[in-house]
């Protein structure tokens, strides 16, 4: 968002700042700017952590929710049956359950990518088989190659 801002919208008097993978990374740059207005882009399901961090700082901003998730119907893939199902946030397990209330793991492997993901497979009722980022596997890819690994030798 930051750098469509910068490189495409003409502003005046405005600084964009951005950080390299989250907001905490710009706890200095905002610290520095403690007088200023910001505006922080977010969804409208996101994690309040931010927002605590910039209330206990006495920051003034605004949150601009800029996109909803919603579940797609899925509907159509009622009969297919999946050896592995990948889930990079936790409104992936919403969709599945809401799309699939009936739906049983059985044989079927999850993965969940970063701890809030896993939370809510395991709050769904659900067995996580694979997850990452952990530190033998800080890519989704890397944890898929080492469970295929440890699978194919069993």
């Amino acid at each position: 968002t930051a750098y469509y801002l910068q490189k495409f919208v003409v502003y005046r008097k405005r600084k964009i700042f951005f950080g390299k993978q989250t907001v905490f990374d710009l706890m200095d740059v905002i610290k520095k700017h403690r007088e200023d207005k910001f505006l922080v882009p977010c969804t409208d399901i996101h994690k309040q952590d931010i927002f605590e961090l910039l209330d206990e700082e006495k920051i003034f901003y605004s949150k601009a929710v800029i996109y909803k998730t919603v579940a797609s119907d899925l509907s159509g893939l009622a009969n297919v049956n999946y050896d592995l199902l990948v889930f990079f946030s936790p409104s992936g397990i919403k969709s599945l359950t809401k799309n699939f209330p009936t739906f049983k793991q059985n044989n079927t492997r999850i993965a969940a990518f970063g701890p809030t993901t896993a939370q809510a497979v395991l709050d769904a009722g659900l067995r996580l088989d694979i997850q990452a980022p952990i530190p033998a596997a800080p890519s989704m890819t890397m944890a898929l190659e080492q469970y295929i690994k440890k699978e194919n030798k069993g």
